[in-house]
């Protein structure tokens, strides 16, 4: 496929498929300038699956512009280009979301790439100036989330998490309640992740098709050859893409764990796991699995993959349990969910619309309700179910300093070495 960064719409449709160049084409809003308070330009990097659901919820908002879209895949641009000029827009087209960064007058630029590039994708952005949509989970490791918690705050941009499930009302309900003491002290937290939803069976290597530039899918890495089961979806079954069901499902429901626990800034002091894996080794992480987190005060956190069916999130305490879903919310005793506010609830950050809430914020300046710490704290519990998972031993871990110590070969997974000539950035001095 031909490189068309910056291409229009309409040319890059008519070319896809193309052996030529696409000359930079600025569509017509890069002709005016309104300020974000009157209206906001948005940028998209990664319009596969997820990116595209992301790229309609915006398109419904008022105020929003969507301006410029890119991804290593051609098919998956053509596709969002489309469902723009359907909304009655014209967005520029890019390979390479770096040049889509040099564009002034974006305000915002929306993160839904695999898991390995989230961290370099939000940090550009943010060194560009742009405020940052960035999908769950937020990271691929524990360090890339500290380092794009200094670069926010250096930079002063907005970086919403998209854990959307703080923004449905019967969570923040359960957490309000969890928080105001209607269940008394609580004892235990438990969390269902589903199964590995992988397609199986595995296939051979290949070459990559023409309208992927697997090697910039790669990215930061290690390389490999392409493998038509190790992309696009099926992504996050495989250690050096992103961390399975647990950082898919987990960093949702480990989310709402840590919030209803009051931990946004902090997390569990120790961690250990059971796992199995698939027998034919068709993708690499745990098919199921049963996670202990322990919390300095006693409390715990189980967290189980593929080993039944209930409720995503139940908390349970002195005087019963709540358990909450997508979709519902039940105590033990009805009359558990009934407290008002001072009595026996609350109040938490109230959002209603996840996206309406990071755009909302991009205008106040203030922090979402999924702020880039927020995001970094429970990708962290996610980071360290898997570390648990892959060393096979109890881990021990400083929620303050964010280390493991003791466990040097566990300390080595909190991080990861990029692929040369990839590196993440550092924060600005003087941050």
């Amino acid at each position: 496929m031909a490189e068309y960064r910056g291409a229009s719409r309409r040319g890059f449709l008519k070319g896809v498929g193309a052996a030529c160049a696409f000359p930079l084409v600025m569509t017509g809003r890069s002709r005016g300038a309104w300020a974000p308070s009157e209206r906001i330009r948005l940028g998209f990097v990664g319009v596969g699956r997820q990116g595209t659901a992301n790229l309609k919820e915006l398109l419904k908002r008022p105020g929003v512009e969507v301006v410029a879209l890119a991804d290593v895949d051609a098919n998956h641009v053509a596709g969002a280009a489309k469902v723009v000029e359907k909304a009655g827009g014209d967005a520029a087209v890019f390979r390479d979301y770096r040049k889509m960064l040099e564009d002034p007058s974006i305000d915002g630029v929306v993160v839904s790439t695999p898991d390995h590039w989230h961290a370099l994708a939000t940090i550009d952005s943010c060194l560009a100036g742009k405020d940052v949509y960035c999908e769950k989970p937020l990271t691929l490791t524990v360090a890339e989330g500290r380092r794009m918690v200094e670069v926010a705050r250096a930079t002063g941009r907005v970086i919403q998490t998209g854990s959307q499930q703080r923004s449905d009302g019967n969570f923040r309900l359960a957490c309000e309640l969890v928080r105001g003491g209607r269940l008394g002290k609580i004892s235990e937290v438990r969390t269902l992740l589903p199964r590995v939803n992988f397609d199986g069976p595995p296939v051979a290597d290949s070459a990559a098709p023409a309208e992927l530039d697997y090697e910039t899918w790669l990215g930061p890495a290690p390389e490999r050859p392409y493998n038509a089961k190790r992309v696009h979806y099926l992504f996050r079954f495989f250690w050096d893409y992103s961390g399975g069901q647990m950082t898919n499902f987990g960093a949702h429901h480990l989310d709402i764990a840590q919030w209803g626990l009051g931990r946004d800034d902090s997390g569990p002091v120790a961690i250990e796991a059971t796992a199995t894996f698939h027998e034919g080794g068709w993708y690499e992480v745990a098919e199921t699995s049963r996670i202990e987190y322990t919390y300095d005060d006693g409390v715990k956190l189980v967290c189980l993959q593929g080993e039944g069916k209930g409720r995503s999130v139940e908390f349970e305490g002195e005087r019963g349990t709540i358990g909450v879903w997508r979709g519902g919310i039940e105590a033990s005793d009805p009359e558990i969910l009934k407290a008002r506010e001072g009595e026996g609830r609350v109040p938490l950050y109230v959002s209603d619309d996840h996206h309406q809430n990071w755009l909302d914020c991009v205008k106040s300046r203030e922090k979402p309700i999924c702020d880039v710490e927020i995001g970094h704290r429970s990708a962290t519990v996610c980071h360290l179910g898997n570390i648990a998972i892959r060393s096979g031993r109890k881990i021990a871990w400083d929620p303050a300093a964010e280390t493991i110590p003791d466990d040097a070969e566990a300390a080595a997974m909190l991080s990861r070495p990029y692929r040369s000539p990839w590196k993440l950035p550092e924060a600005p001095a003087g941050s």
